[in-house]
């Protein structure tokens, strides 16, 4: 029910791009046959996630295998709630600790899985910084990922803005002295990734950020075109081949969310009040019209 009535509300709008550089509505430019990886950018508080493997099981029967931060599988965060959380529902929806050893099952038994370089400090991220991303300088799943043949598919997701603001970010949190020490503490007890890492990607600290509800938009997503590694497992052993590799899917990451930002202008039903009324004349709750790509 809840996924049902979030559904509704964010009305996600998904596009994927053909091997002829066409993009159309749908996931027809996805490949239906693993190893795939889908690579992209990480919303706020993961926003994006649950409509995006539901589309995935809806339209082409897969269930997306997402690399999610370990803290979320601890004996901590499962005790929150006696209640079917959001934690239980990502593990039933196919989630798995982000590692390099869960990474390479998966891709040795042909899955899709869902890959977010710039982990949790994209998706916790701080004012102003919506639609950044934040990736670590090293390639870390590309020649991985020609070991195995997977085809990288960069994709992106916009509509956290359209659904609320964030008014109280880490920033804030930290000039509190006592809940600079609760957040300190809890983050320290917990799993810890990138550490060694410089820059702002060493900084995956979590924290409960404070939003504002907005009237709700859409959410809209773009899965670029398909790129083979197979094929490519020697060249894309060479460091500099694979950094090459890194750096095209990355931008491809960034054009997809600026195409996103600039089309969703043209959608006439961007807002939930316009939707609300078509809807009330359709009996489809899934194909709501939307922009031309």
């Amino acid at each position: 029910m809840k996924c049902r009535l979030y559904r509704f509300v964010t009305s996600p709008v998904m596009f994927s791009t053909l091997e002829d550089g066409k993009i159309v509505r749908g996931l027809a430019g996805v490949p239906g046959e693993g190893p795939v990886l889908l690579v992209g950018y990480h919303m706020l508080l993961g926003l994006e996630l649950v409509p995006l493997v539901e589309e995935f099981l809806r339209e082409k029967n897969v269930l997306v295998r997402g690399m999610a931060h370990p803290l979320l599988f601890t004996p901590k965060s499962e005790s929150q709630s006696k209640e079917f959380s959001f934690f239980d529902m990502l593990k039933v929806y196919g989630a798995t600790p982000v590692g390099a050893s869960n990474l390479f099952k998966l891709l040795s038994v042909k899955s899709h899985i869902l890959l977010y370089p710039g982990g949790a400090r994209e998706a916790l991220h701080r004012k102003g910084e919506a639609y950044k991303l934040f990736w670590p300088d090293q390639p870390e799943f590309v020649r991985m990922a020609a070991r195995f043949g997977a085809t990288i598919v960069p994709f992106g997701a916009i509509g956290e803005d359209d659904l609320a603001e964030l008014v109280v970010d880490y920033n804030d949190l930290m000039r509190i002295p006592v809940v600079n020490d609760y957040v300190r503490k809890s983050n320290q007890d917990g799993s810890r990734l990138r550490t060694e890492m410089g820059g702002e990607i060493a900084n995956q600290d979590f924290y409960p950020p404070g939003l504002l509800p907005k009237i709700p938009g859409r959410f809209y997503y773009l899965f670029g075109k398909p790129i083979q590694t197979k094929g490519r497992e020697l060249m894309l052993k060479d460091k500099e081949n694979a950094r090459e590799l890194y750096s095209q899917i990355k931008s491809e990451v960034e054009q997809n969310i600026a195409f996103l930002i600039k089309k969703r202008e043209e959608d006439p039903y961007r807002s939930i009040v316009d939707r609300t009324v078509y809807q009330a004349t359709s009996a489809s709750m899934h194909n709501v019209p939307t922009f031309e790509p």
